[in-house]
């Protein structure tokens, strides 16, 4: 074979170990939160740093879209367990990437709404059955779809049992336009001049 095929054979490979790490990672994530075996580590974390390293992980699968972040630099921190928060946000932005029409955008936004931070990652897709809505985050539930998108439906269901771990919350929702927007909401790290302020 020529330099050029083994190349693409390597590239290949590697996307496929990439693949079947994130899906033992979402069985054995799955396993642990139904043992009630994740513990939560909490350190103050920025989400433009989450939201880079769930990026980073995704690696070339995002090049297919267009990624768009909107996370001003006066975001406060959240209290989180680094790993455990990025992993959601990989699961969340793999399904975006895969129930959207490529080179369709994928905006990922930050805001402070009272003593929470949410992060909303909306896509272009077709949206989600109003059937579907309440089931997407089940366990092992897939939306049905024409284009046979591959999956086990269980990256919205995992990164639904780490935000709750972390007393957050997390919904799905259909934009007017078309497209899905997932929202979740985490604690943040209120600073002891915020606090003293509500005494």
């Amino acid at each position: 074979m020529d330099e050029e095929t083994v190349k693409k054979l390597i590239n290949v490979a590697r996307e496929e170990a990439d693949s079947l790490n994130r899906l033992i990672t979402n069985l054995l994530d799955e396993s642990r939160l139904e043992a009630g075996a994740v513990k939560v580590n909490r350190q103050p974390a920025e989400v433009q740093d989450l939201v880079g390293s769930a990026l980073e992980q995704l690696g070339k699968s995002t090049a297919s879209h267009q990624i768009v972040t909107n996370l001003p630099a006066n975001l406060p921190f959240i209290a989180v367990d680094f790993g455990l928060i990025v992993q959601a946000l990989v699961n969340i932005l793999d399904n975006a990437i895969k129930y959207s029409p490529l080179k369709s955008q994928i905006e990922i936004k930050g805001y402070r709404t009272g003593n929470s931070l949410v992060i909303e990652i909306a896509d272009q897709g077709i949206g989600i059955p109003l059937q579907d809505l309440e089931h997407v985050f089940d366990k092992f539930y897939r939306v049905r779809r024409p284009d046979k998108v591959t999956g086990t439906g269980l990256g919205l269901s995992i990164a639904k049992g780490i935000v709750e771990a972390h007393g957050g919350s997390i919904v799905a929702e259909n934009r007017p336009l078309g497209g899905t927007i997932i929202r979740l909401s985490l604690p943040i790290v209120v600073s002891s001049a915020e606090d003293a302020t509500k005494k």
